[in-house]
């Protein structure tokens, strides 16, 4: 194996959680993490209510995950498609609140259905089957212990597949930390430089530390972005989306980036911002003059901006360069 954009041999390659199966560890991991719902800190709004018995608190989860859909994926980064394309599961409901997300349909107006452990983990094996390069899991932060059971459950009937955490970015350290020998390619968000945008635009609060700490953890178990062939094997993969007038601190969060995970940190500088909005404009931002800029898409000046940034602080790989 060489490091980060390197090479290893695919031969070689062996998802992380199998490791963690072989030894009998899997399912004491999710047991672990079934306990956490008793009192439910799993995201980092730490609600304390009793999902263990179907209590839900604001991503309106209880005991059971809802998923909205699954399949193979094309429109993905590169590096996750491969020939098959991704294995992308949707699941339903947010640990955020975001005012611009194109899938609010799933994200905020619940659109799915319940789901057990035992038919996630067949929709996992069904995606393998199918010849897709991985399984990507879209927003899992507030369902880890019932993944990590599913993981363990596929596990068991052949699952090999890498395991693709694609989140907000607004994920507990502390939960992350039982995810450790499980997640072979971390994807989250960093989308804000201030909590203040944070706030404001996604209802997260605290963002910007939660975020820093949880990009920190996921470099520490995966490290940089390891290709074969071109397809992603283990790594960190960063996304950002560009906001008009620069409300997402574009000249924050790329340099911290290169300055505190890594200058070969995969990051993907997206464009893909888009007004109107699929749901009305919430009340927290209705009157504030600061946030009209939001009535309009990014400009091509500010998009080239975001990228001069990340090039001047370092970063070089996952955009143009």
């Amino acid at each position: 194996m060489k490091g980060s954009g390197g090479w290893m041999n695919p031969a070689r390659f062996r998802p992380a959680y199998l490791e963690l199966h072989d030894a009998g560890e899997l399912e004491e991991r999710a047991a672990r993490a079934y306990d956490v719902l008793r009192s439910c800190t799993v995201c980092p709004r730490r609600c304390r209510i009793n999902r263990s018995e179907d209590s839900k608190g604001f991503c309106r989860t209880g005991l059971l995950p809802a998923i909205s859909s699954y399949g193979p994926h094309f429109g993905e980064e590169p590096p996750l498609v491969g020939r098959g394309g991704s294995g992308t599961i949707f699941v339903t409901h947010c640990s955020m609140a975001c005012t611009y997300c194109q899938n609010s349909t799933i994200s905020r107006c619940g659109e799915g259905s319940m789901t057990s452990p035992e038919h996630l983990a067949g929709i996992m094996l069904l995606l393998q089957r199918q010849g897709c390069a991985n399984i990507n899991i879209v927003t899992p932060t507030h369902i880890v212990p019932q993944l990590i059971r599913s993981i363990a459950i596929a596990a068991d009937q052949g699952l090999a597949l890498p395991l693709v955490h694609n989140s907000g970015g607004y994920d507990s350290a502390e939960t992350l930390r039982i995810l450790d020998g499980i997640v072979d390619i971390y994807m989250p968000d960093a989308k804000y430089g201030s909590d203040e945008a944070a706030a404001l635009l996604s209802d997260a609060p605290g963002y910007t530390g939660v975020m820093k700490d949880a990009l920190r953890e996921m470099h520490r178990q995966v490290g940089d972005l390891i290709l074969t062939e071109g397809i992603a094997r283990r790594g960190l993969l960063v996304r950002h989306l560009v906001l008009p007038g620069n409300l997402a601190g574009s000249d924050l969060v790329l340099p911290w980036i290169a300055r505190e995970i890594s200058r070969e940190t995969y990051v993907n500088i997206m464009d893909q911002y888009h007004w109107p909005f699929p749901l009305h404009l919430p009340e927290r931002l209705a009157g504030n003059p600061r946030y009209d800029v939001l009535r309009r898409r990014i400009t091509a000046r500010e998009y080239e901006a975001a990228v001069r940034w990340a090039r001047e602080a370092g970063l070089h790989r996952g955009f143009p360069c």
